[in-house]
């Protein structure tokens, strides 16, 4: 199995300079959105297959998220794009220097299972508007998805800028043997060990979008009912399969009642007395983490829910109070429908708990103290952050997306995702005019005090 040739093929291509040229980007995230909009039954049932994902749910997080990222680029690339004009200092004028940005070459898109399309298209957004090819490996956990975008990926774009490879661990082992220009990949630590080890034998750039226990903190001050619908959604849409979700609650003891009563009140309202049943509700993507999932509820008391069926990827939305800190549901990320509840006794204890473990791709905070609103945004870190909300930091597509360290490198979405897949490249021009001799030899007393005083 060798990929050599996709790869070959694209480089010849871009240096051809076509994939610079401003025009062919435009046309081709162009391209990316009519695809969406031409196809969106057919995508949306795609979703349904993979994750049982509710029509509305997945409009907002794959279709409309993808759409609405090629607006915005579309309103800013040319302006992203020209040079940029910075200081030059006396010794080197006459002369003017700028930054210009320009692409990398060809990228490796690995997507993830979770939001199969949004995971894939989302950073070609940013890889096209940079002026690059790339080759999308789409996650073979997602299928139907997988097999939707290799055949729709040809019929909308540049087949000579753009391949698309599916497949599994073979298929990714080959391709991450080849010389990419820049790896982009969104998964999980043990796989992102793999591709940078990959990527080091050819000293590529890569991004990793990874993921983390994302904590939150619910102070006394809050708002109950606003807070408890707002976790409710972040937690258990997609089932609780989302990097940026809400993994774990940090509260005092007399929180934990009326937050776990106001939590069941939402699960109702949002997935009906039986979210087997619901339309909203969607599925855990294969049997195997169904059954992951079922090997926490041991952990500690389960306070709602702890239903499940393997055969059918179901999970029923469950609260666990007071886990064992030590136990797997709190050592490792959940990326399902299970939310601990821990108790603490104050915000300093919380942030102590944060603090001490690794840093998340998110953390939130509900609170009206703007002093430890500010505290947290100062002494936590983590990949983003929300105040009094969870996830909708991602609905701003001037806000970079990314994490820091276990959680990620690299940050992608808006103007920081054209720079992330552009280099930035430093030119300096100067006209053909007699210069200072002191820059030049033979070196002087004179010319070193003038040399210091002009600098």
């Amino acid at each position: 199995m060798n990929y050599q040739h996709i790869l070959i093929a694209q480089k010849d291509y871009f240096n051809s300079n076509i994939t610079k040229d401003l025009d062919w980007r435009i046309q081709q995230l162009k391209q990316i959105k009519q695809l969406v909009l031409d196809n969106e039954a057919e995508i949306l049932a795609a979703l349904y297959s993979d994750l049982k994902k509710p029509a509305q749910e997945a409009w907002v997080t794959e279709l409309s998220y993808i759409t609405l990222d090629v607006d915005h680029v579309l309103k800013h690339l040319k302006k992203w794009s020209k040079p940029r004009k910075v200081w030059t200092p006396l010794i080197v004028l006459p002369g003017k220097s700028y930054i210009q940005p320009e692409p990398q070459g060809s990228v490796l898109i690995m997507g993830a299972w979770n939001y199969p399309l949004q995971l894939v298209l989302a950073p070609l957004v940013a890889v096209v508007s940079a002026g690059n090819c790339a080759v999308l490996k789409p996650s073979e956990l997602a299928p139907a998805v997988s097999s939707l975008l290799a055949k729709l990926i040809p019929q909308y774009l540049d087949n000579k800028a753009f391949s698309v490879v599916e497949g599994a661990v073979a298929e990714t082992t080959a391709l991450l043997e080849l010389p990419f220009d820049h790896i982009m990949y969104t998964g999980n630590g043990m796989v992102a060990r793999i591709v940078m080890s990959a990527a080091a034998k050819h000293l590529t750039q890569v991004t990793l979008e990874l993921g983390g226990k994302s904590p939150v903190f619910v102070d006394e001050s809050a708002h109950i009912d606003i807070t408890a619908q707002r976790l409710a959604w972040g937690k258990w849409m997609n089932a609780g399969q989302t990097c940026i979700a809400p993994d774990y609650i940090l509260t005092s003891a007399a929180m934990v009642e009326p937050l776990v009563t106001a939590l069941k009140k939402q699960i109702k309202a949002m997935f009906t007395i039986d979210p087997s049943s619901s339309d909203s509700y969607g599925r855990i993507v294969n049997s195997r983490h169904t059954e992951r999932l079922s090997q926490y509820l041991d952990s500690g008391e389960i306070v709602h829910g702890g239903a499940f069926d393997i055969d059918n990827r179901y999970f029923e939305p469950t609260i666990i109070v007071n886990p064992a800190m030590d136990s797997t549901l709190m050592s490792e990320e959940i990326f399902g429908a299970i939310f601990p509840i821990i108790t603490v006794d104050d915000y300093q204890g919380a942030k102590d708990i944060v603090i001490g473990r690794e840093k998340p791709l998110a953390s939130y905070i509900f609170t009206r103290d703007k002093a430890q609103q500010q505290d947290w945004v100062k002494s936590i870190g983590s990949g983003s952050q929300c105040i009094n909300d969870v996830i909708m930091f991602n609905a701003v597509p001037d806000l970079p997306f990314g994490g820091s360290g276990p959680s990620g490198m690299g940050q992608y979405s808006g103007k920081i995702g054209f720079e992330n897949f552009s280099h930035l490249k430093s030119v300096l021009h100067r006209p053909f005019l007699k210069d200072l001799a002191v820059r030049f030899a033979p070196y002087s007393n004179f010319k070193f005090k003038l040399l210091r005083k002009i600098r």
